[in-house]
C-alpha cells in the first residue's frame, strides 16, 4: 500500500484528541502520547488537545483542518458517534469510523444483531436492560457464560461466570457503568483479533495472558501476556482475516479498527465487538499486528491520519 500523500503540510493542523471522561481516559492519554510524537516526529503539525468540549471550542475558533480521534470509550470517551456527528456538523474530516459504524460498534448488543441477522457467528447472548431478571437470563444461556457492560471497552466491568453462586456480584460489578448489561455465551478456547487498516487486513494475533483471560490487566499492566502474530495459518488465518472484515463492513465501519474474536476447540470463530478508535499504547495490538506486516509505528499512525482524507470535500468517497 503506498501513501496516498508524501507532504505532511497536506494534513494542515491537525489535532490529536485524547483523554476525554469515559472510564477509559488513561488509556486514551497514553495512547494519545504515543500518536502525538509519532506523527511529530513526521512532521506533521500535530497538538494533543484533552476532550471533546476543548476540541469543539478550538475547531469553531478555526484552530485545526483535521483530527486525529484517539478518544476510547462513551460518554464523553469520543467512540460512540457523539463526536462523529459533531464533527460532521463542522465539516471537519477525522480518522476512524462515521457516525453510524461509531454508535452501533460500541453498543455491543446491537452490533451482535446485525452480525446475526447476517448470518455472521456470534455468541449467545441476552440484553439486559436494568432491573431484567438475570437468573433466568443465565438459565437461558448456560453456564459459563461472561456478564459485561453493554458499551464499554477495555474489558471494563467484565466477569467470566462458571456458576449461579457467582452471577450477583458480577451483575453487580458491570452495573457500576451507564447504559444495559450484555450477558453471553462464554467461548473457552483461544481469543484472537484482527486489525482493519483502511481495506487492507492486517495479521490476526492470538493473545495469550498468563492469567484465566485477557482483562484489563493483562491488556494495559503485565509484561507476561505473549502475543503470537499471526496468531492463524494458512487457509484458518485468510477464513478469519474474511471474517474480520465482513463483521467490520457490516457495523458500517470504516477508516480502521480492530475486531475481537474467540476460536473455539473446534476452531470455530466466533465474534465478540469491534473497537473503532483502538488503544496504540507500548501494550496495544494493533501496533503489533502493523509491525508484523513491515509497518512501523509512525507509519501506521500516518496511515491512520491519511484514512481521514476521504472525508475531505471533493475527495472520491468523500462528501463532495
Amino acid at each position: 500500500m503506498t501513501n496516498k500523500i508524501s507532504d505532511p503540510a497536506q494534513f494542515g493542523r491537525v489535532a490529536v484528541v485524547m483523554g476525554g471522561s469515559s472510564a477509559e481516559r488513561e488509556v486514551s492519554l497514553d495512547s494519545g502520547r504515543n500518536v502525538l510524537a509519532a506523527l511529530q516526529a513526521r512532521g506533521v503539525d500535530a497538538h494533543g488537545i484533552d476532550g471533546i468540549p476543548a476540541l469543539l471550542d478550538a475547531l469553531r475558533a478555526g484552530h485545526f483542518a483535521r483530527v486525529f480521534n484517539i478518544l476510547h470509550g462513551q460518554h464523553g470517551g469520543g467512540e460512540d458517534g457523539v463526536l462523529q456527528g459533531a464533527l460532521e456538523s463542522l465539516n471537519v474530516p477525522y480518522t476512524g469510523s462515521g457516525v453510524l459504524g461509531s454508535a452501533l460498534s460500541m453498543d455491543k448488543t446491537r452490533s451482535k444483531r446485525v452480525w446475526q441477522s447476517l448470518g455472521l457467528p456470534t455468541p449467545k447472548f441476552a440484553a439486559l436492560p436494568r432491573g431484567a431478571d438475570v437468573h433466568a437470563a443465565a438459565r437461558e444461556i448456560g453456564f459459563p457464560l461472561i456478564v459485561k457492560p453493554a458499551c464499554e471497552g477495555s474489558s471494563v466491568g467484565v466477569t467470566r461466570v462458571f456458576e449461579a453462586g457467582d452471577l450477583d456480584a458480577a451483575v453487580a460489578l458491570a452495573a457500576r457503568y451507564p447504559g444495559d448489561l450484555l450477558m453471553e455465551t462464554l467461548i473457552e478456547g483461544d481469543e484472537l483479533t484482527v486489525a482493519v487498516l483502511g481495506r487492507e487486513v492486517l495479521p490476526s494475533i492470538h493473545i495469550v495472558p498468563q492469567g484465566a483471560f485477557y482483562d484489563y490487566n493483562a491488556k494495559y499492566v503485565a509484561e507476561d501476556t505473549r502475543y503470537l502474530c499471526p496468531g492463524l495459518d494458512g487457509a484458518d488465518e485468510a477464513q478469519l482475516r474474511s471474517l474480520a472484515l465482513a463483521a467490520f463492513d457490516a457495523l458500517g465501519c470504516s477508516g480502521w479498527g480492530r475486531v475481537d474474536v474467540m476460536r473455539d476447540r473446534q476452531g470455530r470463530n466466533w465474534l465478540l465487538e469491534v473497537n473503532t478508535a483502538p488503544g496504540m499504547t507500548s501494550h496495544s495490538l494493533v501496533p503489533k499486528a502493523a509491525a508484523v506486516a513491515g509497518i512501523a509505528y509512525d507509519e501506521l499512525c500516518w496511515r491512520v491520519l491519511e484514512t481521514s482524507l476521504d472525508r475531505d470535500q471533493g475527495i472520491p468517497g468523500g462528501r463532495a
